[in-house]
């Protein structure tokens, strides 16, 4: 999908620059700027970690072909990240156990339930005939309509769940071929972009405000939605028609 990547990546970097343009500065010393190296505490686990990494995105494809779950790779992989934290003087294993978000990790888990909920009262039902009624108007309605759909129901109730429940909403219409595949499509960038309009959209999201906090650095919620409904809609909508050019010229 090189056009809807094509049209992200410019409506992105135009976007960001006519928000942020008047807060950058003109010049800054480079003198100021610490070395990179002096942020690694331990060398050895900073190669280790690289290689873990690789044989953790090796272990995804790998899972989907034998057929294990991707979860028993990610803790496994997380156990022997534990494992060689354990071994390094840089590293205090205990203190990051303790000042876990596991707060977070709650919410999230508490959001599944939720929507698990929502599915099991006819929610994919609802979803299906919305997603029908958008297609009957045409495949860039219906392509902007799915992605919009995905962008708002992820913004408010996370995006793993809303893209699992929309997929199989989508199942449930009667389209087919090229509006079938473009509503799947559609479905996952809304996914994709649509969380960036709250703080709830993603748990990535949850977990960097998390990180920032603890550093000093607090971002309010009413300021993050502000700035991010005002830069996620265009990129989303760009993106969009990108994913509507790209069904269309190679089905």
């Amino acid at each position: 999908m090189i056009i809807p990547t094509i049209f992200s990546l410019i409506t992105s970097i135009a976007v960001l620059y006519l928000y942020f343009r008047k807060d950058w500065p003109q010049k800054y010393q480079l003198s100021d700027l610490k070395k990179p190296l002096s942020a690694l505490k331990d060398i050895r686990m900073f190669h280790i970690s690289w290689f873990v990494l690789i044989v953790l995105v090796i272990g995804y494809f790998v899972s989907s072909l034998v057929k294990i779950p991707v979860s028993f790779i990610t803790l496994s992989i997380a156990f022997v990240f534990l494992f060689l934290g354990s071994r390094s003087a840089a590293i205090h294993t205990k203190t990051i156990l303790k000042s876990a978000p596991w707060s977070i990790v709650f919410f999230s888990l508490g959001m599944y339930v939720v929507v698990y909920g929502l599915r099991n009262a006819g929610i994919i039902h609802v979803l299906s005939q919305v997603i029908e009624s958008g297609a009957h108007s045409g495949l860039l309605s219906g392509t902007i309509m799915m992605g919009f759909l995905s962008a708002v129901l992820s913004a408010l109730m996370n995006n793993l769940p809303t893209v699992m429940i929309n997929a199989l909403s989508i199942d449930a219409t009667s389209t087919a071929g090229v509006m079938h595949q473009a509503l799947v499509y559609a479905n996952v960038v809304g996914a994709d972009l649509g969380p960036k309009m709250t703080p709830i959209g993603s748990l990535a999201t949850l977990l960097w405000l998390h990180v920032l906090s603890e550093k000093g650095v607090k971002i309010r919620w009413g300021e993050y939605f502000s700035i991010g409904i005002v830069v996620t809609i265009p990129v989303l909508f760009a993106t969009l028609v990108g994913v509507y050019l790209s069904v269309l010229i190679f089905g």
